[in-house]
Parts: C-alpha cells; sequence; structure tokens
C-alpha cells in the first residue's frame, strides 16, 4: 500500500489539453491512459530520495490528483485540488507498507494513519497479496494482486473500504488499479475499474498527454485510488 516534502510551489498545475511539463528538477518517465476516464504522468525528481515517484492524475478538466510514494510504494504525500489539501503519511506507523515483503512473501499487510492540513486525518489498514496470475496490457506484463482495506477517521466511522484486484510490476516498483468494488460507508458496493489501457513511454505518441481517452463518453471516473495507488 502507498503513498512528499516539496513547497506547494513545486507542485503541478492545471493545464490546457496538450502536453504537460513536469517540475523543476523533475523527468517524466512514462505516460499511462487508463479507463475511467485518467491519465497519469509518472515522473521522478532529483531532490527526493532513492526510488521515490511521483504520480500526477489528469481527468477531462486537468490534473486533479499528485501524490509521491516511496520505494517500498508507501503513500508518503499527497494533493488534491481545489481546493488544495495537502495529505502526508504519519510517521509513526503500527505496520509499515513493504512492496519488499510483498514481493518476497506474497502477501503484505499495512496499517497506518494520514493527515491533512485541512485538520482531518484518517487511518487505513488492510493488505495485498499477489494471486500468482499475469495479464499482459499493452505489450507490459504485470502481476495480479488482490487488495482489501478500510480506510476510517479519527472516531473509527468507516470513511471507504475498497475491495478487487490490482497490477504490479516489480523491476518499476509500481501498482496499477484494476477492477474491484468500494463502500464510501453507507454499505453500498460500487464497481470501480482504473485499469491501465496504455503504456507510453518518451519518444511514442501520446507521451505527456493530458486528455484522458477511455470512459470519458461516461462519468464514472473514481476518487483517487491508493497507489494508483493506487488507485486514482
Amino acid at each position: 500500500m502507498k503513498l512528499l516534502f516539496l513547497c506547494i510551489a513545486f507542485l503541478p498545475t492545471p493545464t490546457l489539453a496538450g502536453t504537460w511539463t513536469a517540475p523543476q528538477g523533475c523527468e517524466v518517465f512514462m505516460t499511462v491512459q487508463s479507463k475511467a476516464c485518467r491519465v497519469s504522468n509518472h515522473f521522478r525528481c532529483s531532490a527526493d530520495a532513492p526510488g521515490d515517484q511521483w504520480r500526477a492524475d489528469f481527468d477531462q478538466e486537468g490534473v486533479f490528483f499528485t501524490s509521491r510514494i516511496d520505494s517500498e510504494g508507501q503513500w508518503v504525500e499527497s494533493y488534491t485540488y481545489n481546493p488544495t489539501v495537502k495529505q502526508v503519511l504519519d510517521p509513526v506507523r503500527a505496520d509499515e507498507a513493504s512492496f519488499s515483503e510483498l514481493l518476497s512473501t506474497g502477501i503484505d499487510t499495512w496499517d497506518f494513519g494520514m493527515s491533512r492540513d485541512d485538520g482531518s486525518a484518517s487511518g487505513a489498514k488492510g493488505y495485498d497479496r499477489l494471486t500468482g496470475k499475469t495479464a499482459v496490457i499493452d505489450g507490459i506484463t504485470l502481476q495480479e494482486t488482490e487488495v482489501d482495506f478500510i480506510e476510517s477517521d479519527v472516531m473509527r466511522n468507516v470513511l471507504r473500504r475498497s475491495r478487487g484486484n490490482e497490477y504490479l510490476h516489480a523491476e518499476w516498483r509500481l501498482f496499477f488499479s484494476g477492477p474491484g468494488e468500494t463502500d464510501l460507508g453507507d454499505g453500498q458496493w460500487l464497481p470501480i475499474d482504473g485499469s491501465p489501457v496504455e503504456f507510453i513511454f518518451p519518444g511514442e505518441e501520446g507521451f505527456l498527454d493530458t486528455q484522458p481517452k477511455y470512459d470519458c463518453d461516461v462519468l464514472t471516473a473514481e476518487a483517487p485510488v491508493w497507489r494508483v495507488s493506487d488507485a486514482p
């Protein structure tokens, strides 16, 4: 499971239709077109710790979510926009997420808290498990995972529960969303699927795009998934 230290001035800003430029000192290494009307630009920055990676998610109106993960896939910091809210991983975790443990044992449990600069906080507890299956998407072989987690507020009220499948690429140290379902605290499970459709690399058509291509004719864009993930 998966979740920065840079100032707001560093953050990507909404752009018009076309291509995107990463912040100074950073370099985009991959663009991913996904289902649920989302395109993501993945980038690394020289000022970050080794192994850290960023992702900027765009819908039809521009960038709506930015996050940084560390080498173990922990969601260190994220931003949502309009209004801008920053969320950070709490420094003390009951059970740290570990990409390495997942690869070596086939399962990784995690239990950690997150704090936001609007004064709110929540905790997440769950697991990732390798299913032993693989999927080939746009020529890229990915390992399938099973994921199940609950996010609760400080009063232990359930804010969200999600379960389903995701994908990972061991060498890239990245998770990608997959098909599943989510309950936003009201007991109603809703289907979600933010699976990748295209992996686009430097020099290829569509690299750095900011306009999503898939499922945009239906308003099915989900909330940002954790990883992505995580999600989106």
